[in-house]
């Protein structure tokens, strides 16, 4: 019987069903059949290799012992990979690492006790957190696949998951770019002589403002606005244009172009792939921490600085006893680290076979939540320095959070800085670059979980699918670049993602963990790696993270946020619509389900047991494949 060298061109053209084969040029971990037996021949890690001789001689082999050579044939288009380990790590990381991180944390901190929420936000990262960010590297880089694909290798009944994701990902898109297109225009403003929010003597201001650091008496009342506020407001937001979420009035043109901008960075940043965009992210995703560093020395410096600080970390350890604080610190390390957005399936999937994404996961996960850390430093040392100037209370100062921490109070402290200007464009420009970062990875999810669904559509026009997501973003942005999108994004915000995405990560969590199941799971992590995930690891996955995420997602239906901007208070049905937004997204799942259920041959029973069974097997480079064969 002929055998066929790892060399040779020929092609194969029969894969048995639960046997080990080849197709395309790329080794396949067969499904084996209900009651099938791993014979001899078949080595630990699921991949077929010729038994040596003293296996015995009654054994049967469709390969005869004496070879050496695995079945096997050159492959012809190899999926592509990152350039270098460190593009990987520095995707990673700025992705998790976000604008979040800068406004969020410190201001979840300060309010649910200061230092003493360091407790629940360690416990929360260490239980829950981590072990979901450590299961999204496993499946990417093993499996080899986008969200959506990937489940025809895991459970094909929850393919409907990575449909939502996709949604997801573009509601997402929608808000968030627009958030950096404020902050491209506070940049551009900023290279002046002397900043246009630190004065009362433009167009946009009102007889209301007042500039408390101007010399002189000032005095301030109810009714008094800082040049800072109004400019944010009247100037970049032009929010007194619109009536409300019923009628948010016209497009800024000026925030328009802005935005156009970003998108076009974003395509040129992306379009030829992971090789280019991990090049793109030395500059972004390093960039923040050099401007990080630069702030937090000189907020250091600032009198008062002290102030803030202490009332940044003061702990109040009564406050663990309320359940509220338990739910942002869950809440505060899933949105930080960012696990059910398909970008850790997408990123891991370009790593090599054998990557240590164990040491990934641990390594990226401290590096982010050190920054958020760290970003309450250079937060709070500002703020301290501004109710010095003020002559208030700290709390006085912190009171406004979200974009208006960074926007108001954080803008209006720096133009009031020595050398103002320089700050200023540091500033923002550390904004713009934590937002492309996130912005990179939660297209290129989308992107890659298009390309490998429909690799006979996509696989050679990657640039005109780049082209046409960038711009049905910018087109789904179009109601938050309105005189009232500012309510649009906070809309979009608190019910189109968070809800959602907390119930498809808890699907992906019971479909991995209960269905594929933790056995294979674990197996598959000691085919990459060489050894087993801990009794630890086991125990998160399989209790804990399902736990904790049904933890958060019931706290959230039963305290949703009152909905609520500057003076603005939402009306009930701008709650309905959204949860209707949030809701879209999510439907795909039980959809498909149905849509699966429907068109499989057999009784109820049969189409359940297929439609949890894996239809498609794994396919692994035969270059990441170490074989010791005699």
């Amino acid at each position: 019987m002929e055998t066929t060298p790892l060399n040779s061109q020929k092609e194969l053209s029969v894969c048995k069903d639960g046997e080990d084969c080849q197709e395309n040029g790329v080794l396949q971990k067969g499904v084996p059949a209900p009651g099938d037996k791993v014979e001899s021949g078949q080595i630990s890690n699921g991949y077929s290799a010729v038994p040596s001789p003293s296996a015995g001689d009654d054994t049967q082999h469709s390969i005869p012992a004496a070879t050496t050579a695995l079945v096997a044939e050159v492959h012809q288009e190899e999926r592509e990979t990152w350039g270098k380990k460190g593009d990987f790590l520095l995707s990673v990381i700025g992705y998790a690492v976000d604008l979040g991180n800068v406004w969020r944390f410190p201001y979840i901190c300060y309010q649910n006790g200061g230092g003493a929420f360091l407790i629940p936000y360690t416990i929360m990262a260490i239980f829950g957190g981590i072990p979901l960010f450590y299961m999204e590297l496993v499946l990417g880089q093993y499996h080899r696949n986008g969200c959506i694909s990937i489940w025809k290798k895991v459970c094909p009944m929850f393919k409907g998951i990575g449909y939502a994701i996709c949604i997801i990902g573009f509601y997402i898109a929608s808000y968030y770019n627009t958030i950096m297109a404020w902050a491209l225009y506070y940049l551009i403003s900023s290279f002046t002589d002397q900043l246009p929010w630190t004065s009362c003597n433009n167009p946009w201001n009102t007889d209301n403002c007042t500039n408390y650091f101007s010399e002189g008496n000032v005095t301030w009342t109810q009714d008094s606005t800082s040049p800072a506020e109004e400019f944010y407001m009247r100037h970049v937001l032009q929010i007194h244009r619109s009536e409300g979420l019923q009628n948010p009035g016209g497009i800024s043109w000026q925030l328009t172009l802005c935005i156009m901008l970003i998108f076009t960075i974003i395509y040129f940043s992306i379009w030829k792939g992971v090789k280019t965009s991990g090049k793109v992210v030395w500059v972004t995703a390093t960039s923040p921490y050099i401007i990080l560093l630069i702030l937090l020395v000189r907020g250091a410096t600032l009198p008062g600085a002290w102030r803030g600080v202490f009332f940044y970390l003061k702990p109040s350890w009564q406050k663990l006893l309320e359940t509220g604080v338990w739910v942002d610190a869950a809440a505060q390390i899933f949105f930080s680290l960012g696990p059910g957005f398909g970008v850790l399936l997408a990123f891991a999937s370009y790593n090599k076979f054998n990557n240590n994404c164990y040491q990934d996961a641990l390594v990226t996960s401290l590096v982010n939540c050190m920054t958020s850390f760290i970003s309450g430093f250079v937060i709070f040392t500002v703020l301290g320095y501004m109710a010095e100037m003020r002559k208030e209370d700290v709390s006085e100062v912190a009171k406004d959070a979200g974009p208006s921490l960074l926007f108001i109070t954080y803008a209006e402290a720096i133009a009031n800085m020595p050398a103002s200007t320089f700050f200023a464009i540091i500033f923002f420009l550390m904004l713009i670059t934590l937002g492309l970062d996130s912005t990179f990875a939660g297209l290129e999810g989308v992107i890659t979980a298009v390309l490998d669904e429909f690799p006979h559509i996509w696989s050679k026009r990657r640039e005109l699918l780049v082209l046409g997501v960038v711009v049905m973003c910018f087109f789904g942005s179009l109601t938050t670049l309105t005189f009232g999108g500012a309510y649009v994004v906070k809309l979009l915000e608190e019910y189109a993602t968070g809800p959602a995405v907390l119930t498809v990560v808890l699907l992906e969590a019971v479909a991995v963990y209960w269905f594929y199941g933790i056995t294979q799971f674990c197996s598959d992590v000691k085919e990459m790696l060489g050894f087993s995930p801990g009794w630890f690891w086991r125990v998160c996955w399989v209790v804990v993270s399902p736990l904790f995420l049904l933890f958060i997602a019931c706290s959230f239906l039963m305290s949703p946020p009152q909905l609520r901007l500057f003076q603005y208070t939402y009306p009930h049905w701008s709650v309905v619509l959204g949860y209707c937004i949030g809701t879209s997204s999510f439907l795909c799942v039980p959809t498909y389900m149905t849509y699966r259920l429907i068109i499989t041959p057999g009784t109820l029973k049969e189409r359940i047991m297929k439609g949890i069974t894996p239809e498609t097997p794994t396919e692994i480079p035969r270059g990441d494949i170490h074989l010791n064969a005699v």
